[in-house]
């Protein structure tokens, strides 16, 4: 009995001009990212400031981490915010979509001025809203005698978080609107006909065709919503630059703060920290998302 054995596929040559492309990449993520991150990370298990004589201290950075007030509540502060935000940016994204998918005159040009927020820099809507949040608010509220309004929100330790959610969400939602168009686009019509047939009403067919069809959607905007809301920065920088004291201070603003406060080596174990989470998140998303006809 003879065996015969599958022939050999030829061997593809690749050419140089994608090395070409290809090294160069390489060499500049190594030497930009990659290198100054495992620098970091050595540097977490150190009591260096930055600069200077420094000394191995082994975890006692990441165990002090647990047990400091700032660095929990920058945590709270962060993903409370980003679980907020996640939900109001999802909600109104959603509903705008199918407002724009239906049969409405305008529809194209409607698109267009919905997405203009996305392109405009995030310190710049911030310094505007910072603005309209401590002068025009507060002078329309006087006017018209509304006590909430009378004083800026982002002045109130308790009401500061509203005004970055409300601004953050403002510039988030065209890319999730896009999103969820693309998404609403690919349901077949001949579904929506065939329940028209049947007698479902506008409601039924929303939350029994539309959402089931697009869950994909929903969850791939949802962890990037949220993976996204953890690393904000500039917005809080432009709108309360983490005030009133410290209610509204991010994790990468506390790491950020700390560089440049001599706490370097600490503030690398927070960064670090931070880093894993953020993966674990990535690798969650990768993991629901696969084999989903989404994007």
């Amino acid at each position: 009995m003879t065996t015969t054995t599958a022939p050999r596929r030829p061997r593809r040559k690749i050419e140089g001009i994608y090395y070409a492309f290809l090294v160069p990449s390489v060499l500049i993520f190594t030497i930009a990212i990659t290198l100054p991150a495992l620098i970091g990370i050595f540097f977490s298990f150190t009591n260096s400031i930055g600069f200077g004589e420094w000394e191995f201290v082994g975890l006692i950075n990441y165990i002090a981490m647990f047990t400091d007030p700032a660095i929990l509540s920058s945590y709270l502060f962060t993903f409370g915010f980003a679980a907020v935000t996640v939900v109001l940016v999802n909600a109104i994204a959603f509903l705008l979509a199918v407002g724009l998918t239906a049969k409405i005159r305008l529809k194209t040009a409607l698109r267009t001025v919905f997405v203009i927020p996305m392109v405009v820099s995030g310190i710049i809507i911030a310094y505007v809203f910072n603005f309209l949040f401590s002068n025009s608010l507060p002078a329309f509220g006087q006017a018209t005698g509304i006590g909430v309004l009378s004083e800026s929100i982002l002045a109130n330790p308790d009401l500061a978080w509203v005004g970055i959610v409300i601004v953050t969400a403002w510039q988030a939602i065209p890319g999730t609107l896009l999103i969820y168009i693309a998404g609403l686009l690919a349901v077949p019509g001949d579904v929506y006909e065939a329940a028209d047939l049947d007698g479902a009403s506008k409601w039924q067919q929303l939350f029994r065709i539309t959402l089931p069809l697009v869950v994909g959607y929903v969850i791939i905007n949802v962890l990037l919503g949220f993976k996204n809301f953890l690393n904000a920065y500039d917005v809080i920088v432009g709108l309360t630059n983490g005030g009133p004291g410290t209610a509204t201070r991010s994790i990468p603003m506390t790491i950020v703060t700390g560089f440049t406060g001599g706490d370097y080596a600490y503030q690398m174990a927070n960064a670090t920290m931070f880093f894993v989470i953020v993966v674990v998140i990535s690798l969650l998303q990768l993991r629901i998302t696969r084999g989903r006809n989404a994007i």
